[in-house]
């Protein structure tokens, strides 16, 4: 064979070696996303927070304990919808008024969603050539422009409102499960069938980049699990703490289901995850403990906005790690772009910051300045140990009505010294609160007033009681 028939061959092989290998470089490039989101739970019940020790969780502590777990891990809004609008789009969602719940979907205001005007990390990372896929609960929207599959995922399984039934999926007509945009009969149990999507989608796309979203409706009222989890449990005699530790068990099963399909395509060194709850544990209604923590979901002591919170990437974040840096969610945005090799631009405006740095050890400041808060009259900015707020049961805060929302009145603690806030210290260190609510004061000014004010349950059946006379007439 003559020299320049071997060079042509010598090419030829090449060229076709360098195409069958294209995708699996371009995978390895760009790392899988998982983001997996508890509804509820509180920051005491995960037994890796080391509260409660009631329920063992596994898999899910196996996140933190593979890579790292923040103790003083935050949700930008003390309530579901909220925190979920912030996640989406890396910013404060109180920049473009998505401050509260709507309601249910039959009593929800005409202009409830996540605002059409704002970019979501579905849509960056589709761009970025990502498989995407959430399977669980949304409650950014009910009408079809709100919809995950309009928002840049390409595949979807769950419903679009707050809550749902964990057995019926034809419970509620006005929010049914979907399949896509197609409504489904039966669920079998809402957090093995959120799970089980997940893995699916993960089976599917396993050779090319992938993003799956997972935010289950556990452990969300109502109160339901099956037989196989509660029978985990019978020594706890309470009934609803008993169905609660089922429910978080099954939740804790199903996440151990998607990181072992994770591992069984030696994706793990390829995979970015995070976990984390939407908000504190409305204890009352359903015993979800936070801990030391002052106050509940719908609250700005740290009860409602502190919550579980870790990550890992095995082969990038050391192992092991408990960091108690003040992170948030919003964070997640731009670390994902960030792992993705996606730039992020100065006019996206994003609140969070790319957490990864940080937790290689390249940075050891804090990743932020100041945190903050706002939900109606209720306010709080958390800046190093400090934190100035205003929260449920002080004088004056009587839900988002009324006067604007302001630092007036407001308390300090030292969280370091002082984790459950119980010692105002703003009498003391009257230099300190004016310094952190002049920081406040200069955040609130770029937000915008709220597009529609909070629906309770009996507000919403009201609401949803005068929509039907009214079409009646």
């Amino acid at each position: 064979m003559k020299t320049h028939q071997r060079h042509f061959l010598l090419a030829i092989f090449t060229l076709l070696a360098s195409l069958c290998l294209a995708p699996l470089s371009s995978a390895a490039g760009k790392p899988n996303i998982l983001v997996i989101l508890g509804d509820d739970l509180g920051w005491g019940e995960l037994s890796c927070q080391g509260v409660t020790q009631q329920i063992p969780t596994p898999n899910i502590d196996s996140i933190g304990k593979n890579g790292v777990r923040f103790t003083s891990g935050y949700v930008s809004g003390p309530y579901c919808s909220p925190t979920r609008a912030g996640f989406m789009t890396g910013r404060y969602q109180q920049r473009f008024g998505h401050e509260f719940n709507p309601g249910p979907a039959e009593a929800a205001v005409e202009n409830f969603g996540l605002s059409l005007n704002e970019t979501t990390i579905g849509d960056r990372l589709k761009a970025a050539g990502y498989a995407t896929g959430w399977f669980g609960k949304s409650h950014l929207g009910y009408k079809p422009a709100f919809h995950p599959l309009k928002r840049g995922f390409d595949e979807y399984f769950g419903f679009l409102g707050g809550a749902h039934d964990y057995l019926d999926a034809a419970a509620d007509p006005n929010n049914p499960i979907l399949a896509g945009t197609t409504p489904v009969n039966n669920i079998g149990y809402t957090t093995e069938a959120f799970g089980q999507h997940a893995v699916d989608f993960i089976e599917k796309h396993h050779a090319e980049p992938w993003f799956c979203y997972l935010p289950f409706n556990a452990v969300h009222a109502p109160l339901e699990s099956t037989e196989k989890y509660l029978g985990r449990f019978t020594s706890v005699e309470d009934k609803r703490r008993k169905t609660f530790c089922a429910m978080l068990s099954a939740m804790d099963d199903a996440v151990g289901k998607v990181l072992a399909k994770v591992r069984e395509h030696k994706l793990e060194e390829n995979t970015l995850i995070f976990f984390f709850s939407d908000n504190g544990g409305p204890t009352p209604s359903t015993t979800s403990g936070n801990g030391p923590l002052r106050g509940f979901k719908a609250q700005t002591w740290d009860g409602g906005i502190r919550v579980p919170w870790m990550m890992q990437w095995k082969g990038k974040i050391p192992a092991g790690q408990v960091d108690d840096r003040p992170i948030i969610q919003l964070d997640i945005h731009p670390t994902a772009l960030a792992a993705a090799g996606v730039t992020a631009k100065p006019e996206w405006k994003l609140d969070g910051v790319n957490l990864l740095p940080y937790v290689t050890g390249e940075k050891s400041s804090a990743p932020h300045d100041a945190l903050y808060w706002r939900f109606g009259q209720q306010v709080a900015i958390r800046m190093g140990d400090w934190k100035l707020v205003k929260g449920a049961g002080m004088p004056g805060i009587v839900g988002e009505r009324g006067e604007k929302a302001s630092m007036k009145g407001a308390e300090l603690y030292n969280l370091k010294t002082d984790i459950g806030e119980k010692n105002n210290l703003a009498a003391s260190s009257p230099e300190k609160v004016q310094q952190l609510a002049a920081a406040w004061d200069k955040w609130n000014a770029d937000n915008v007033d709220a597009k529609w004010g909070q629906v309770n349950r009996g507000g919403a059946k009201k609401a949803a009681n005068k929509k039907k006379k009214a079409e009646k007439q």
